[in-house]
């Protein structure tokens, strides 16, 4: 620990982190570090891993990312989908005593569940509310909560960061389950001090494309490289993907990188002027389809697919391989067609200097290329086969 961090305990109080060990939790981390915030975060034990040693672990994976050393945080071992988050009697006097801010990033992926006691239902709401309950029993008036900008649902047109509940419906339950946590914070929990961020779809670093996770826009990029990994090649070096592609290739993907979105939270966390908004932490420039298919067919070299619009491939016309394809994406098929704009003024106005970088065609190379060589998570989708009725013809 430096000097100057060790002075700055003196005169702060402490942050809670939740979610500390996710993606966006970890460039917290980080990113509070270098503003000096004093931290805490709470962590739970998985497997035979003790809570501290995940925290030793990722603090060690920074300091080698880094070449220099970043303060340890407390852990503080519990679980946000418990009563008093788990804490121990002496856990939570220390919280009580030392801390005065709260930023809560932990958060289920899962996009259905089976009912509402289990994900993300259990995480994102329940947890959600354990999270409030205990500031409120703690003395800790700030609450900083990290959203989706998908608490929209199913609208359309321009959304804006005052919108909230405008009777819209869901894709799913995970959308669900975040807009009702942000409704009953704003309602019910008795919060001093609010704040909501609404990061768009969250990707990986946009220097290095460094992810730990891979939902969302990654099941295009692991259904393309499965299908490679499996095709025959001509003597180009080229393989054929005969799919037709639902879209026009103009739709916007809201796309935008951890690291800046990490950036954004841990520059507005630290200034008390900009608390109570709702930022919507979203792309002034938004990713185009033809942009991803682009560097999906430059990095993997295929060719065959075309954008035939919504209605250029009816089912009963689909060829095995495009079967399977629609299959694989099934989850995330309500995503495609449309997506909403969303204004960001409030994110804007507070940190001029911080645009969201652009992900365009070499953006979207990064992301395949650290996917590809992490093996989508170190095995991810090593189990995943080609039914032999799609494979490509030796």
């Amino acid at each position: 620990m430096t000097a100057s961090y060790e002075e700055s305990l003196k005169h702060m109080g402490f942050t809670i982190l939740t979610g500390a060990t996710g993606l966006l939790g970890r460039y917290l981390i980080r990113d509070f570090a270098r503003a000096g915030v004093p931290l805490a975060v709470l962590v739970r034990g998985r497997g035979n891993q003790s809570a501290e040693a995940r925290v030793d672990s990722l603090i060690a994976d920074w300091d080698g990312q880094m070449g220099e050393s970043i303060p340890r945080p407390i852990c503080l071992a519990g679980d946000v989908n418990e009563p008093r988050l788990g804490l121990s009697s002496a856990s939570a006097r220390w919280v009580a005593g030392h801390c005065d801010r709260l930023v809560h990033s932990a958060a289920s992926l899962a996009f259905f569940g089976a009912d509402r006691a289990r994900e993300p239902w259990l995480s994102n709401y329940t947890g959600t509310i354990n999270v409030a309950q205990f500031c409120r029993g703690s003395g800790i008036r700030e609450f900083h909560h990290i959203s989706t900008a998908y608490v929209c649902g199913t609208r359309q047109g321009v959304i804006y960061e005052s919108d909230l509940d405008a009777g819209q419906e869901f894709r799913n339950d995970y959308e669900q389950c975040k807009f009702a946590a942000e409704r009953w914070l704003r309602q019910e929990s008795g919060v001093e001090s609010l704040t909501v961020y609404r990061p768009a779809v969250i990707t990986g670093d946009s220097r290095t494309g460094y992810t730990t996770t891979y939902q969302g826009i990654y099941r295009f990029f692991q259904f393309t490289w499965l299908l490679s990994q499996q095709s025959s090649r001509g003597a180009d070096g080229r393989w054929d993907l005969p799919v037709r592609i639902r879209l026009t290739g103009e739709e916007r993907r809201n796309l935008v990188p951890v690291d800046w979105v990490s950036s954004v939270i841990a520059r507005l966390v630290t200034r008390p002027a900009s608390h109570g908004k709702t930022y919507h932490l979203t792309p002034a420039i938004p990713t185009r389809s033809h942009q991803i298919e682009q560097a999906l067919s430059d990095y993997f070299r295929y060719r065959g697919t075309a954008f035939v619009g919504p209605d250029g491939a009816p089912d009963a016309s689909l060829s095995d391989m495009e079967r399977f394809f629609y299959e694989y994406i099934n989850s995330h098929e309500d995503y495609l067609s449309s997506e909403p704009s969303f204004d960001s003024s409030n994110t804007a106005l507070e940190v001029p200097d911080l645009p969201c970088p652009v992900i365009d065609v070499a953006g979207i190379r990064r992301l395949v290329d650290f996917g590809v060589r992490d093996r989508w998570g170190k095995g991810a989708v090593r189990s995943a086969r080609l039914p032999d009725r799609a494979r490509q013809p030796g």
